[in-house]
């Protein structure tokens, strides 16, 4: 129950139990580059299977493969200007890790991306991962409102990128670690930021430690 393992979140696997789709601004795909982190281990897999993946994030993720892309010229007179490929824009990679390890041990995680200058309660919602679990009812929380605490997560990497505490979180989390906040109030950087964050979903009904 309080076992102390150790995860390594990384473009060479990703684990996940039930792999959804995300909303076209936010797309599921895997981090730039994931530091060793301390909980968990992730099981390996060869991150150029991305075959899920739209064909732009293909291409970046083989490009982060080693796989050489030739770009082929061509005749101005016959078929016209080459477009160049659009720029991305900012983003934000997190990696959110479920409360509950695989079947197999391994910790269940995904990967997501979004623009910053959000509240990260948004963030997650929009990309359908699970926040509130048993609490996710009416009467239990307060929908976003900061007033029921049910909102909890744990940063475990990228702090730096939200916004300090509020208030209310300073008076509801008192009682909690340094690293938990309300996902209700704590704002991801603002448009222009980039980054990486790992987030612990459900701390309280985890069933692993972070080594601090």
């Amino acid at each position: 129950m309080g076992a102390t393992m150790q995860l390594v979140v990384g473009l060479a696997g990703v684990a996940s139990s039930s792999p959804r789709l995300a909303p076209p601004c936010a797309v599921a795909t895997p981090a730039r580059a994931w530091p060793a982190l301390a909980a968990c281990r992730l099981a390996p897999a060869c991150c150029c299977g991305a075959a899920h993946l739209p064909r732009r994030l293909q291409h970046k993720q083989q490009r982060r493969c080693g796989i050489r892309v030739h770009a082929v010229e061509t005749d101005a007179a016959a078929g016209g200007e080459a477009e160049a490929a659009p720029e991305e824009p900012p983003s934000v990679d997190f990696a959110f890790v479920a409360p509950r390890l695989l079947p197999d041990g391994t910790p269940d995680v995904h990967y997501r991306t979004a623009c910053g200058g959000q509240k990260l309660r948004d963030i997650m919602l929009d990309n359908y991962i699970d926040l509130y679990g048993p609490y996710d009812k009416l009467l239990l929380n307060c929908e976003g409102g900061g007033e029921c605490g049910t909102c909890i997560v744990e940063v475990v990497e990228g702090g730096e990128l939200l916004s300090p505490k509020t208030d209310v979180e300073k008076e509801l989390l008192k009682r909690k670690p340094k690293t938990w906040r309300l996902a209700c109030q704590a704002t991801v950087g603002n448009p222009d930021s980039t980054g990486q964050m790992v987030i612990q979903q459900l701390p309280e009904w985890k069933i692993h430690e972070w080594d601090k």
